[in-house]
């Protein structure tokens, strides 16, 4: 292994700590802060940073989650009813995904993101 790639992988790791940090401490986020990491300073292109996001979403969330569970700050009821809308919902956008460009993609993930940051300041 070369210096470069080691760099990279420690980018990579600094990366994967500060997205797993949000995203344990605010209980989400950390998916949504990958998508411009992967994009702007990893270069990765648009639907494989959207894609690769949500599939690292999984070990953040399941990381999260055994900490949520020990602690009994979870809410199990709950957990199953968002649970069976959002697999649905899931597979939708990931079909969704695949048809629409890279410009639309950053134009409403950024829409969102802005309405999101608006809607928990007011």
């Amino acid at each position: 292994m070369n210096l470069k790639s080691k760099h990279f992988d420690i980018k990579n790791s600094i990366i994967g700590i500060f997205t797993g940090f949000v995203n344990g401490i605010f209980g989400s986020g950390g998916g949504t802060l990958l998508v411009p990491i992967l994009n702007n300073i990893i270069k990765v292109e648009e639907h494989k940073s959207h894609a690769t996001a949500l599939a690292i979403i999984v070990f953040l969330t399941a990381a999260s989650s055994v900490v949520y569970i020990s602690k009994g700050t979870y809410d199990v009821a709950l957990t199953l009813k968002v649970a069976v809308g959002s697999i649905i919902g899931g597979i939708i956008g990931a079909k969704i995904l695949c048809k629409v460009t890279g410009k639309f993609l950053r134009i409403s993930f950024g829409l969102i993101m802005v309405i999101a940051a608006l809607r928990m300041l007011f």
